[in-house]
């Protein structure tokens, strides 16, 4: 019996190593914009899989996933580290880009300097595909986001279809329109009751008219109690009316990270299985 219960102790350090050596890799990287003329952190998940002998000429999917207003590169893994395991389940890549306190992941007309549409769409994309083994093609790649994330995610990959093959969104702020006050949105559009015509022209429920049926595949997410559950169900609707198919889940929730790291997994789960469709 004494050595039995001494073998437990052991074989629970063996399993916890075991784990250790099986696991995705997060790493923060250092990218460069040119258009901004700044170096850009990011973080990178890659797969337990992406390491191995076995896999060395084998490429991968990425999905970009960009976080909320006040937030950083860092946010998903620190409030969401079961984004290693959904990287090793689902078997691909995972870039967290800083996309700024407030960008809202579009180039502003009111500040030069103010180009994150350039950045996350064009500068990232190509650096990740250089540095990294990568599907480099739109079949590979999907987007997505929470909150200023999840207009991101739509915003970029109705812009940049040639880029993206699938585009996603948590929570998001698919119209900022109601909320002129609000995210210094102000600062890079200037006021909405000076020039609406730039904020219509860069909030995503307006670029619904580039989209094509079939020409991305789409996940909206929402939970019911969420200040933004309002536009999002617009979204949803004007969707349905140009008859663009997209999944769209409500469940009961709020704007909070519980609700999103449940959602994250249901959009990894549909991305992961639009790259198999296509790859």
């Amino acid at each position: 019996m004494r050595t039995c219960l001494r073998a437990i102790p052991a074989l629970l350090i063996a399993f916890v190593f075991s784990g250790q050596l099986h696991a995705a890799t997060v790493d923060t990287v250092k990218t460069f914009s040119a258009a901004m003329n700044k170096e850009i952190k990011a973080v990178v998940i890659t797969p337990d899989s992406y390491k191995k002998k076995e896999s060395k000429d084998i490429r991968y999917p990425v999905v970009y996933l960009l976080h909320g207003a006040g937030g950083h590169q860092d946010d998903w893994i620190k409030k969401v580290p079961e984004l290693k395991e959904m990287a090793d389940r689902y078997n691909l890549l995972i870039v967290c880009p800083d996309g700024n306190v407030t960008s809202w992941y579009f180039d502003s007309p009111v500040d030069p300097a103010w180009k994150y549409e350039t950045y996350v769409a064009a500068e990232l994309v190509k650096w990740t595909d250089e540095h990294y083994r990568t599907i480099a093609d739109r079949k590979g790649r999907a987007i997505t986001g929470l909150s200023m994330g999840g207009h991101g995610g739509m915003y970029l990959s109705f812009r940049h279809q040639d880029v993206y093959g699938a585009g996603g969104s948590m929570s998001g702020g698919v119209d900022f329109r109601p909320f002129p006050k609000n995210w210094d949105i102000a600062k890079r559009l200037g006021a909405y009751a000076d020039v609406p015509e730039r904020w219509d022209e860069n909030t995503a429920v307006n670029l619904i008219g580039l989209l094509k049926p079939g020409s991305l595949s789409l996940i909206i997410d929402c939970g019911t109690d969420d200040f933004f559950f309002k536009v999002n169900n617009e979204f949803h609707a004007k969707l349905l009316e140009n008859k663009i198919q997209h999944d769209y889940i409500v469940r009961p929730g709020g704007h909070t990270w519980e609700y999103w790291r449940n959602a994250v997994d249901y959009q990894l789960l549909f991305m992961s299985h639009y790259f198999k469709s296509k790859n």
